[in-house]
């Protein structure tokens, strides 16, 4: 984010706003005034067109915009110099943003997938320090394995959150987890004694792979989605029982499978200009079962082309 932002701490923050206003109830209504300027999830402004909307100051509005960024409330899109809505936000409004055309397309994509392997398929999003569920399909002969859409699941115990973790550069997962040990010490621990592998398992193959840690008896496939419109990682994960898929079972016959949903989908959420949850309201187009990735529809197309070597950048994490 700006150069201001860099050097602002979520501490700092909290303590100038506190001096000035006495009254820590003052500061939450006027982050909330800043979220409410963002009437659409397609929206998109700096910090002196929210400081004109809210009737505050820019300084203070730099200050909220920056802890709001830390929190996942909002997004830093560093190329127009603006926020939009963040994926924290997006997850705690999961349950307001059903019947959306990327949404369905996406559902009816782990549906398909739900009914060709006994387990669960998710679209996850991170919310400090759990994935929660955007979308969620299960097989109707899966046994052991409940969620539902908007399901919140531990990051540091997930092939979700593992992969996650594993896709942002190095300082940043480290620092994640650092964060993570102050609140959620074990989970941290799991996620540190794994973090080289999983990073060498998404270099090499493009997922992560996980057993036993959120239930002995599952076993978890997950690959990673940048999103440019949240500007952070989302994921695609496959959940099985461990007693019917071994490791070696998921590399062989699963892994293929999540490799072809997972470019399925980072088709619609490069495509998604104004964002997974802002597309038009359409009937959304029944997919035959099995469809090769290149046959599916307009709003996926388009976007099969190579995208550029990530570099790393403390701002978004990136790789």
């Amino acid at each position: 984010m700006g150069r201001r932002s860099e050097r602002l701490s979520k501490q700092g923050m909290l303590a100038s706003d506190l001096a000035g206003e006495g009254d820590v109830i003052q500061v939450v209504a006027r982050a909330f005034e800043i979220l409410r300027c963002f009437e659409g999830h397609d929206a998109r402004l700096g910090n002196l067109e929210i400081s004109k909307r809210c009737g505050l100051p820019r300084s203070t509005v730099s200050r909220l915009t920056h802890t709001l960024t830390r929190m996942g409330q909002l997004a830093y899109l560093p190329g127009d110099q603006k926020y939009r809505i963040g994926p924290s936000a997006v997850a705690m409004g999961t349950s307001m943003m059903r019947g959306l055309q990327v949404r369905n397309l996406i559902r009816l994509r782990l549906q398909e997938v739900a009914e060709q392997i006994p387990g669960t398929i998710g679209f996850t999003i991170p919310d400090r320090f759990h994935m929660v569920y955007l979308e969620y399909a299960r097989a109707d002969h899966a046994l052991g394995l409940h969620s539902t859409t908007g399901s919140r699941i531990a990051m540091g115990r997930t092939a979700a959150g593992h992969a996650y973790t594993a896709a942002l550069d190095e300082d940043v997962g480290n620092a994640l987890i650092n964060e993570m040990s102050r609140e959620m010490a074990e989970d941290a621990q799991i996620l540190r004694s794994r973090i080289e592998d999983n990073r060498t398992s998404l270099r090499e193959h493009g997922y992560v792979i996980t057993g036993g840690m959120f239930s002995p008896h599952i076993m978890g496939i997950a690959a990673p989605i940048w999103s440019p419109q949240y500007q952070t990682y989302v994921t695609v994960t496959i959940g099985l029982l461990a007693s019917m898929y071994d490791e070696a079972r998921l590399k062989a016959e699963v892994a293929p499978i999540l490799m072809n949903l997972t470019a399925a989908i980072d088709a619609m959420v490069q495509n998604a200009e104004s964002g997974l949850t802002s597309a038009p309201v359409t009937a959304a187009p029944v997919l035959p079962k099995k469809m090769p990735v290149e046959s599916v529809n307009e709003l996926e197309a388009g976007t099969r082309r190579p995208r550029p070597a990530r570099s790393i950048r403390a701002g978004d994490g990136r790789r």
